[in-house]
């Protein structure tokens, strides 16, 4: 039996889509036993519960001995005031599990894999469940959780390097921080939502200042951009690789992740 314990480390989900995901489960994943922590559906502003509530609710997932994976329920934002927090708080147990989630989540894993502790992934979230396709989505994280290796990004099947992935601005975000891991060597797969593209291009301004010495990026998918007053006469790819070649970095073309259900597993390493 393979135990999942599902916490919100930044917004909250309903108890609709938690049931939906358990059924899911228990028809098609037997093997599989999901623990939803309670702290999952508490609402406090903006985030799920408050930034202690949401610490404790990871330690316990984490520092259980008995749970073989943490998922994340959800992204929004709120990951980053509980992350280094969280991270002072793991006992060993927490080293032998996998940590799966993307966008807001990724504060979590880029300070994990900093640590060196666990398995960081980044690969769909539970919340996932209610986009169109969304069910496919939730499969392919478990299906990943349980052994399958069918929902991997494409592309990793043909590099040598260690990759990571991240949603852009949480990327941007981490730069400078005591949660940036170092990417010297790595492939570094980005993806945006609902971001003007000018915001994009700051955004690929910050991050590639940090980027220093990778192996080069790969872009996945910029999506629900908003139309702004005037073109910005630059498209995502374009973007990408105007800041690549500033920083001499390697753009690689695309990668299969984004914020929607087509959004591809990467473990990170």
């Amino acid at each position: 039996m393979t135990r999942i314990a599902v916490c919100a480390p930044s917004t909250p989900i309903t108890r609709e889509d938690a049931a939906r995901v358990s059924t899911l489960a228990a028809v098609e994943f037997p093997g599989v036993e999901l623990v939803i922590h309670e702290q999952c559906f508490a609402v406090e502003g903006h985030f799920a519960g408050s930034d202690e509530a949401r610490r404790q609710a990871f330690l316990e997932c984490a520092n259980d001995p008995s749970i073989d994976a943490v998922w994340f329920a959800r992204g929004g934002y709120g990951a980053c005031r509980i992350a280094e927090d969280v991270l002072a708080g793991l006992t060993h147990a927490a080293q032998d599990k996998t940590y799966l989630g993307y966008s807001d989540g990724g504060y979590l894993l880029g300070g994990l894999y900093r640590a060196r502790i666990g398995r960081p992934v980044h690969g769909p979230m539970l919340a996932d469940v209610r986009r169109d396709g969304g069910e496919d989505a939730v499969r392919r994280a478990l299906g990943f959780l349980t052994g399958a290796r069918d929902g991997l990004e494409p592309s990793l099947a043909g590099t040598r390097h260690p990759v990571v992935a991240f949603n852009l601005m949480t990327l941007a975000m981490l730069g400078g921080t005591r949660l940036m891991p170092g990417l010297a060597g790595h492939v570094v797969m980005v993806e945006e939502v609902s971001e003007y593209l000018y915001a994009v291009d700051r955004l690929f301004f910050h991050a590639t200042a940090h980027l220093g010495g990778i192996a080069g990026l790969r872009l996945g998918r910029v999506s629900d951009v908003p139309d702004n007053d005037r073109p910005f006469g630059a498209d995502a790819m374009q973007i990408a690789r105007h800041w690549c070649e500033r920083h001499s970095i390697a753009f690689l073309g695309a990668a299969d992740i984004g914020h929607d259900a087509a959004n591809r597993i990467v473990p990170f390493g």
